[in-house]
């Protein structure tokens, strides 16, 4: 096995090139019947090899001329993953003649057995009904056209063999180091997702099929996708003239009531008589846009949370430029207090309620011992922690891109502007769920020529945002690597240090099951450093499809357990599971805290006469690019 090429011009051009061999593969077949390609078959295809090499041609143009984008950059640079994929690769014991024996030896064994399924070899049997039983399944081949020829069984089927093979050296291979050994199974894994049958035009049936049965427009199309997604330096997942901002996503009423160089302060108009005496402040993270927690209206949590007589505010983080290249975290930690600040003085309220999801809930957390040090812990009367971690020993899969080598690549690029680009944060995610949020897509868009579906949240997944390159370089030295926030006083904040230990402000803590980013277990440490009462629930799904579950979708469950737990493993030995969305769950938990209410008048009411609001909801911040 070799590592693919980052270069996408290997894949186009054997993608240029295709059409010409299926066709021969086409006459080939048809020359040992009675019929041959007519004139207008011909013609068609001749076509469609023309319509590709002027593609090829296209793109051999930009590229001399430096306006195809080609991939991101942390994946071209030369201590970029890529090469870091196959430094970490050289491991594996690929090379040992012995390991190439026997590689041979299970190869032909399987070989055998599977075509003797079909009726052939001298292992041959009479073939089942509903098909041959091939020995090893995935999801990937599911299609009754991976099984209908032997060539695509053996082809599929010897790749699965050799993908147990190379993630099982993975997993014997000692390298004396933990972050080493993890890197190395990310990358055989990697690999072996990217060298998939499935993924080539020659190799995969169901792109065969298509390919003959369009005469290659299929590749036509798909071409145009790849060239597409190059300029753009980023794939392509959804329709992007699908959803606008403010008219399909995003729709809940409101008005931006305060603005900083830093962030919007949006606040939602009630949707009932009355409301809780206590506003809510939400803290998306700034990696993202704020809107996944407000996309069509059945899927809004703010929608919904509004719905429930909540008094509800949001940050809409700005996406950074080059004005924003010192900003560190100290700056978000400030911001947290200012927004708190401005809507406890807008409302005339001694506390608010507060969220904070992923790396704005791990700044939550900072921001809450900074008030417990000031003398100020009563200006919050609750934290809500979406999938934030504060300790970062088992952090996850992300913790592979955190070596000496990955961090200095990527402070050269984020040097030149003062900020990473938006990009190749979404790549780095992206390769976390290669098969779903990459190799997928290549089969759909590249080789298959599909439309693009119109699908909210993987629209929300694209729409990157830029991160200040000293608060990206510190926040992955200071915690991921160095794990200074749970030390006290290891880190400060404007002049004050941080000690998690101080928070006694009551939290409820969510992790998901399936989180790729934040692991339940590392986010349940959260528990471990706070002297206030807490709630810890597990919900199922992940990162995002885990918090984005309205209670009418009737999906997934969570997990609670209401005796002692002193580990993650005693608190899942005890969990009671509860069907459906959790959050029905979290806003009873947000009444405990303080029932009181008051009339939705006055400035619950933003935009009224008299009060001064700056622009509709959502605002200006999301919308930049």
């Amino acid at each position: 096995m070799s590592v693919q090429s980052s270069d996408p011009a290997d894949f186009l051009a054997e993608m240029a090139n295709a059409p010409r061999r299926l066709l021969a593969q086409f006459m080939a077949a048809a020359g040992a019947g009675d019929e041959t390609p007519g004139a207008a078959d011909l013609a068609k295809w001749a076509e469609t090899t023309q319509r590709l090499q002027g593609l090829w041609f296209d793109f051999q143009r930009e590229q001399m001329a430096g306006a195809a984008q080609k991939l991101p950059a942390m994946l071209a640079e030369p201590g970029g993953w890529m090469g870091m994929m196959q430094g970490w690769l050289g491991a594996l014991p690929l090379a040992k003649p012995d390991v190439q024996k026997r590689l041979w030896e299970d190869s032909m064994a399987l070989w055998e057995g599977v075509l003797g399924q079909y009726g052939i070899g001298p292992k041959a049997v009479e073939p089942g009904e509903g098909g041959p039983d091939l020995p090893r399944k995935d999801r990937r081949f599911a299609d009754p056209k991976w099984r209908e020829q032997p060539l695509y069984a053996v082809i599929h089927q010897t790749y699965l063999m050799l993908a147990e093979q190379v993630l099982a050296m993975a997993e014997a291979v000692d390298t004396g180091d933990p972050a080493k050994t993890e890197q190395l199974r990310f990358a055989a894994r990697t690999l072996v997702e990217a060298l998939s049958p499935a993924h080539f035009p020659l190799t995969n049936p169901l792109v065969v099929e298509k390919t003959l049965a369009s005469h290659g427009e299929n590749l036509v199309k798909g071409m145009e996708h790849l060239l597409s997604d190059l300029r753009r330096g980023q794939l392509t997942h959804v329709d992007p003239d699908a959803f606008r901002v403010g008219e399909n996503i995003a729709t809940t009423p409101g008005k931006v009531v305060h603005q900083t160089p830093l962030y919007q302060l949006i606040q939602y108009s009630p949707a009932t008589e009355s409301v809780l005496e206590v506003p809510l402040v939400i803290f998306p993270p700034w990696i993202n846009r704020f809107y996944i927690l407000d996309l069509a209206p059945q899927k809004s949590f703010i929608k919904w949370a509004v719905d429930q007589g909540v008094t509800v505010f949001v940050v809409s983080w700005k996406s950074a430029d080059e004005s924003m290249a010192d900003v560190i975290w100290d700056d978000y930690i400030a911001a947290q207090i200012d927004a708190i600040d401005t809507v406890r003085d807008r409302l005339g309220v001694k506390a608010v309620h507060a969220i904070g999801y992923c790396v704005a809930g791990t700044t939550l957390a900072a921001t809450l011992a900074v008030l417990a040090r000031r003398g100020q812990p009563d200006t919050v009367k609750s934290a809500t922690f979406f999938t934030a971690q504060v300790d970062f020993e088992r952090a996850g899969e992300l913790k592979v891109f955190i070596d000496d080598q990955q961090l200095a690549t990527l402070e050269k690029l984020s040097a030149q502007n003062g900020y990473l680009d938006g990009r190749t944060m979404a790549a780095t995610f992206n390769l976390l769920r290669g098969n779903d949020l990459i190799w997928n897509y290549v089969v759909k868009n590249y080789l298959l020529g599909e439309d693009y579906p119109a699908f909210d949240l993987l629209h929300w997944n694209g729409d990157v945002t830029n991160l200040p390159a000293k608060w990206h370089m510190a926040y992955l030295k200071d915690l991921y690597r160095d794990n200074k926030l749970v030390v006290p006083d290891a880190l400060s904040a404007g002049g004050t240090p941080i000690d998690l230990t101080r928070i006694e402000t009551p939290a409820y803590i969510q992790a998901w099951r399936e989180d790729h980013i934040a692991p339940a277990e590392s986010v349940w440490r959260l528990t471990r450093h706070l002297r206030g009462p807490w709630t810890f629930l597990l919900a199922g799904s992940g990162h995002i499809a885990g918090v984005v579950n309205p209670p009418a979708a009737r999906k997934y469950q969570y997990w609670t357990n209401d005796g002692p737990a002193e580990t993650f493993a005693d608190f899942v030995a005890g969990a009671s599971e509860t069907p459906g969305s959790w959050w029905p769950h979290w806003i009873d938990w947000l009444r405990r805290q303080d029932h009181a209410e008051v009339p939705a008048t006055g400035l619950r009411v933003p935009g009224r006469k008299g009060d001064t609001v700056l622009e509709d909801a959502p605002g200006s911040y999301v919308k930049a690019r």
